[in-house]
């Protein structure tokens, strides 16, 4: 964790100081793998620290992470108020990466739990630890819970990535409102996070999960369908803040299902971001076939399968 966080800010310093594109495209590339190093191996510290409250101490996570995503751009308003660039930005980056990797290095680990520690992967070579991947695909109850987040995240991250621009051309509104829109999302999103702190103190998780699918699956459409600028940012809003609790949920699910087995988590889960990546491609090449009014209208079954998935049941695994 500390060394990918020593890489996370070196990565960071080297954007910042890039004075050609292949350098520029290192620094984003090492990134990556430094970021799963340093902030998911974190996130996996978290979930093993308090197992009892997974979904509480997830929905504090994702209300950190949209916190920052909501001060990013401040940020870069700030640094170009005061007559810097964007490598300014950077340099701001790094500096509250290195305090944040100065507080980890004050933090002492938690103590692995006796049945983790006693887990024939723990601490093993790396073939073991690829057998335990391997395990935990062929593991239906394990696997369900990446796939119905990647499929999530269609409604979410990949929603937004094409927002703008639905906006724009299909619903034929102005820039400006097009721009208020993803403020609009963001701002929705913070608060939803924020209310789910609170909630899932007093609500199970996937009493919460069920109910916001179901909104879900009633607003988003709703979003496609109203006209006028108004309807569209109200619905957006309560949209944006209804599927607020989809990924701090099925990622405490995911962690639940390979209790003493943070790493295993971890290895599943970026698996998955990388295979969803492919949403925001299939989404184009829908786009440029039937446009994207139709392609965005095929989103409106992910509610559906975050309703149904995790309740989805699966072949038993085969034996060795």
């Amino acid at each position: 964790m500390l060394g990918g966080g020593i890489v996370f800010i070196l990565s960071l310093l080297a954007a910042a100081g890039a004075r050609s594109f292949v350098v520029l495209l290192v620094a984003f590339t090492v990134f990556f793998p430094a970021s799963g190093a340093f902030v998911s191996l974190t996130q996996a510290e978290l979930m093993d620290a308090w197992p009892d409250r997974r979904p509480q101490v997830m929905a504090r996570w994702d209300l950190a992470g949209s916190t920052g995503a909501v001060a990013g751009p401040l940020l870069l308003i700030a640094v170009l108020a005061a007559g810097g660039g964007w490598r300014v930005a950077y340099l701001a980056l790094a500096a509250l990466a290195s305090g944040a990797w100065l507080g980890t290095c004050l933090c002492e680990p938690h103590p692995v739990p006796a049945a983790a520690a006693d887990a024939p992967d723990a601490d093993a070579a790396f073939w073991v630890r690829l057998r335990a991947v391997r395990a935990a695909l062929r593991d239906w109850s394990t696997v369900r819970w990446a796939l119905v987040a990647v499929v999530a995240d269609l409604l979410v991250d990949v929603l937004t990535g094409f927002l703008a621009l639905y906006l724009v051309d299909v619903a034929h509104l102005a820039p400006p409102i097009a721009a208020l829109a993803i403020t609009v999302r963001l701002g929705a999103g913070l608060a939803g996070d924020a209310a789910l702190v609170f909630v899932l103190d007093r609500i199970a998780d996937m009493t919460v999960l069920r109910a916001s699918a179901v909104a879900a699956a009633l607003l988003y459409p709703g979003f496609l369908l109203v006209p006028g600028p108004a309807a569209k940012l109200v619905i957006l809003a309560v949209l944006s803040a209804t599927t607020a609790p989809w990924y701090p949920i099925l990622q405490a699910r995911l962690y639940a299902s390979l209790p003493g087995r943070s790493p295993v988590a971890v290895t599943l889960s970026s698996a998955a971001a990388l295979a969803g990546g492919l949403g925001p491609l299939a989404v184009g090449l829908l786009a440029g076939a039937f446009g994207l009014s139709w392609a965005l209208s095929v989103l409106v079954v992910v509610p559906v399968a975050v309703l149904a998935g995790p309740a989805a049941p699966g072949p038993a695994p085969d034996d060795e």
